[in-house]
């Protein structure tokens, strides 16, 4: 049975969204089974994941990778899709009281209790305490407010903010990229225009502070090499929806959209190749031997890596606009409620990872219970929060 669409012709973006939603609790199930995890008791905020687990499996290093490299650009695409109609709309200081309302003090309040919560069951594996007040004092100071998942709301805030200020001034800069870019017909040249913007946002940064590196102050935590990237992406997704991207560039029948199975074939071929470049660790003995200067190497590896983030984009939202592209009341639950399954399901997550710990089990069983669990016992509170007046007014 139909039912009415969150954006009417768009039901692909909404279920595109719940779709990388349901994608993040995997990623965030999938970390306490990875080979390459630590824990650090002296501060657990430096560890690769507030739980892990001693048993590992070398295949969920090869997920989290594969997400790791694309899906929050998509997010910020996703996340500018809809916006020009919005300030269009309500206007820019409407847009953003909204936007606060929306995306700000769920982050701020929300987030903090459920960091809270998430975390406790960290403090005690380093601690072997149960003292709430101490824990929560780490948590502020040692582990300096950490902010978990949530961090992705408030710089989608921030790049709003930007967005709506400056909206008024480049609305035809906007609208000109706008009309170039959605009079692309060549995949080619999509794919080179992503391909530049990404490059150019991403590789030097992350070449001069470092690919892994996170930065920030209390819970306005961020990725500093990626934040020009998380940008560019989310200015992407705001020029598509200036341009009518549902009618145009990914148009059901443009030659763009019909082409998903080569994007998701060369999507595919180009991660198995950054693969295998790393599990074999070709570049680096390339750099040992002498044969390959280390920027060159650097350079090689991040082109390809660029590439890999551009055509899995592409490939995810052709595919959907091919084949998800209609809705149902499972769909239609999963897209009103996964703002809210995103704010909460670290709490899910961590807690079914700490409780897994002493079962004896492969890491793909326990990873499979802590992924299908944590999303239902989402979705379920989801449901059962919005039905609360107060909260409704803010996700």
């Amino acid at each position: 049975m139909k039912t009415k669409s969150l954006h009417q012709g768009t039901d692909w973006v909404n279920n595109l969204r719940s779709s990388i939603t349901i994608l993040v609790i995997a990623h965030h199930a999938a970390l306490a089974y990875t080979t390459f995890a630590s824990f650090d008791k002296t501060a657990y905020i430096r560890s690769t994941h507030a739980i892990v687990d001693v048993q590992r499996w070398k295949g969920l290093d090869v997920f989290v990778n594969f997400n790791d490299i694309f899906f929050m650009s998509l997010m910020f695409l996703i996340g500018g899709l809809f916006l020009s109609g919005s300030i269009d709309k309500k206007g820019p200081w409407r847009f953003i009281r909204d936007r606060f309302y929306r995306l700000f003090l769920p982050f701020f309040f929300g987030g903090t209790l459920l960091m809270l919560i998430a975390y406790f069951p960290s403090y005690y594996i380093a601690h072997n305490s149960l003292n709430v007040t101490d824990y929560i004092q780490d948590f502020f100071t040692v582990e300096n407010w950490p902010v978990g998942p949530p961090w992705f709301i408030w710089v989608l805030f921030l790049f709003n903010l930007v967005f709506a200020v400056t909206y008024r001034f480049l609305h035809n800069f906007y609208t000109y990229l706008a009309d170039k870019l959605n009079n692309v017909k060549k995949g080619i040249v999509l794919f080179l225009v992503f391909y530049l913007v990404t490059w150019i946002l991403y590789v030097p940064l992350a070449h001069n502070v470092g690919a892994g590196t996170w930065t920030g102050v209390g819970p306005f935590d961020f990725q500093l090499s990626r934040l020009l990237l998380y940008f560019g992406y989310f200015m992407l997704g705001v020029i598509l929806g200036i341009g009518r991207f549902n009618a145009h560039l990914f148009a059901a029948e443009s030659g763009i959209a019909r082409q998903w199975k080569t994007w998701v074939f060369f999507a595919l071929l180009t991660f198995l190749f950054l693969t295998i470049l790393t599990e074999y660790n070709i570049l680096r003995d390339l750099v040992v031997s002498g044969k390959l200067k280390e920027f060159t190497a650097w350079m090689i590896y991040f082109s390809i890596y660029t590439a890999s983030c551009v055509l899995s984009t592409i490939a995810f939202m052709t595919t959907y606009r091919k084949m998800v592209n209609s809705t149902g009341r499972i769909w239609t639950s999963l897209n009103h409620n996964a703002y809210l399954i995103y704010l909460i399901h670290f709490v899910f997550v961590t807690w079914l990872q700490f409780a897994l710990l002493p079962v004896e089990a492969g890491a793909s069983v326990k990873f499979m219970v802590v992924f299908v669990v944590s999303f239902f016992l989402s979705w379920g509170a989801a449901v059962l929060l919005r039905r609360v007046r107060f909260l409704g007014r803010f996700v």
